[in-house]
């Protein structure tokens, strides 16, 4: 304002002095305005990484937390662009340390030189002392292409016959899609979880027609090829001396009363802490009858990580030696601190965390290491805790959400403290719920199973693709090569196919 008054004492004609006075008035409102957006947004964004990084987003958990994470993120880095196109002055922004991209990745290199190689200010010739160099990642959605064979006939005229190179053998003989296509679909489905009319529309976008009806006929096939490696999967999984097991509902259709059923697919997952590859197996059944568990098992007699689910009772008396999941533990008393802020819950936590603190210390250590340690820190803390939730068990009231916990605890507690007396045992159920959580969030995509052909179908690949992801394998790479190879491969050599890093036998 004090140069407005220093113009108006001037010789400046009105009229100019009013235009001066009204733009910057404009000016002013304008600031003001921006000056509130950014306030506004830095408000904003405080709030956002407070609800991001705070307790708010712990009492989330599962997909809800991987939803509401990925939602908060995308508002920050929102509200992050709005307050930089609203600063007075861009500034570079802070950029946290990346990853370098993967070196097997190829490269395509974009030169950028200067318009001219001369100084602007005196004419000379530039001289390179360096250069900048920059990454970013790319990717050509799936790029479709054929592959044409050409097979020459040769005549013998004298013997009057007709040579020609053989057809190669094909998981699909005469089949329009080659084996990356197969492999494709297959992934899609059951990896990303897209319908099959997903993938139709997919392929329409790029001007390629795939008729649902020829996808799930390619499917079908494909089902039918890798059973066998599925089967082979099972039975070197029943040679392991401990396995873990899990379970979630899925629906299947019914078709008599139009509407959907309950069915269950079954999770068997090799031992973490076990020597030789990772296996996971999924076995589809119509209901989550311990029968089913069973017959899967057959005569297996191991140790047996589990929930408290009554189904597995029956095993235990007379074959598998139950595990007990401290995880499962854990939750319930997570749950009544979550609820009530229970100081006896909390200190069950607070125990838990200290063995599972002894058990991060056992990282690489081999099983006789493994084993000392856990006599030396894990059983006397176990110890401890036992007398400590007996003692609490008469202190707390009959019936509530605490008392439940201990009790749960307590009945679980032969079957919990047993990992501690081996250097091989796993301490909780993780390792199988983590392999089973990316079909019980798939299955929001796809609804149901069609049939219960079409379940076991799905759980013999899901087998093949979750073994293959847990030791290091590109799963659509893996299944090209192995459907290429599957139709000349003898019954003797299956074990080479098997989705193993090292291609040997579990």
């Amino acid at each position: 304002m004090d140069l407005l008054n220093e113009l108006a004492l001037t010789n400046i004609d009105p009229a100019m002095l009013a235009q001066v006075r009204a733009l910057f008035e404009q000016q002013r409102a304008k600031l003001a305005e921006n000056d509130f957006k950014i306030k506004a947004l830095t408000f904003e964004l405080a709030y956002y990484k407070r609800v991001r990084f705070g307790k708010a987003s712990e009492a989330l958990v599962g997909e809800q937390r991987m939803l509401f994470d990925e939602t908060v993120d995308m508002d920050l880095a929102a509200i992050d662009e709005e307050l930089h196109s609203q600063a007075p002055t861009k500034q570079a922004r802070k950029r946290a340390g990346r990853q370098p991209l993967p070196p097997e990745l190829p490269r395509i290199e974009h030169r950028h030189e200067p318009e001219s190689c001369q100084c602007g200010q005196c004419g000379a010739g530039l001289v390179k002392i360096g250069e900048d160099v920059s990454e970013q990642l790319d990717v050509e959605p799936a790029r479709f292409f054929v592959h044409r064979h050409i097979r020459p006939q040769y005549a013998c005229r004298p013997c009057e016959t007709v040579t020609a190179a053989p057809i190669p053998s094909a998981v699909i003989d005469g089949g329009l899609a080659a084996v990356g296509l197969l492999a494709w679909i297959a992934v899609c489905k059951y990896l990303d979880h897209l319908p099959l009319y997903r993938i139709e529309q997919i392929a329409a976008r790029q001007g390629v027609p795939l008729a649902r009806s020829t996808l799930g006929e390619w499917i079908g096939r494909i089902g039918v090829a890798l059973q066998p490696l599925a089967d082979r999967l099972a039975e070197l999984l029943r040679e392991r001396s401990c396995l873990h097991a899990d379970e979630t509902p899925v629906r299947q259709l019914d078709p008599g009363s139009g509407k959907t059923k309950h069915a269950y697919l079954w999770a068997y997952r090799s031992n973490a802490l076990d020597d030789g590859p990772s296996v996971v197996v999924f076995d589809y059944r119509t209901s989550r009858a311990g029968a089913h568990a069973r017959a899967f098992l057959q005569d297996w007699r191991g140790h047996l990580m589990v929930d408290d689910y009554a189904g597995y009772k029956a095993m235990f008396a007379t074959g598998p030696t139950e595990l007990a999941c401290l995880a499962h533990i854990r939750r319930k008393f997570f749950d009544v601190h979550a609820a009530s802020g229970s100081p006896v819950a909390e200190e069950a936590l607070r125990r838990i965390a200290q063995l599972y603190a002894i058990e991060q210390q056992t990282k690489g250590m081999t099983s006789s290491q493994r084993l000392a340690l856990r006599e030396q820190h894990a059983i006397p803390a176990l110890a401890e805790m036992h007398t400590w939730l007996l003692t609490t068990q008469r202190s707390v009231a009959a019936g509530s959400g605490t008392a439940k916990a201990i009790e749960h605890a307590l009945k679980r507690w032969p079957a919990l403290q047993r990992y501690a007396s081996s250097g091989s045992l796993p301490i909780d159920n993780n390792p199988v719920e983590n392999a089973i959580r990316p079909i019980a969030i798939g299955k929001k995509n796809w609804l149901f199973a069609g049939s219960e052909r079409a379940g076991r179908r799905a759980a013999a690949i899901q087998s093949l693709f979750a073994t293959a992801k847990l030791n290091g394998l590109d799963p659509a790479r893996w299944l090209a090569d192995t459907l290429e190879k599957l139709p000349t491969c003898p019954n003797s050599r299956i074990d080479s196919l098997l989705p193993f890093a090292n291609s040997t036998q579990a």
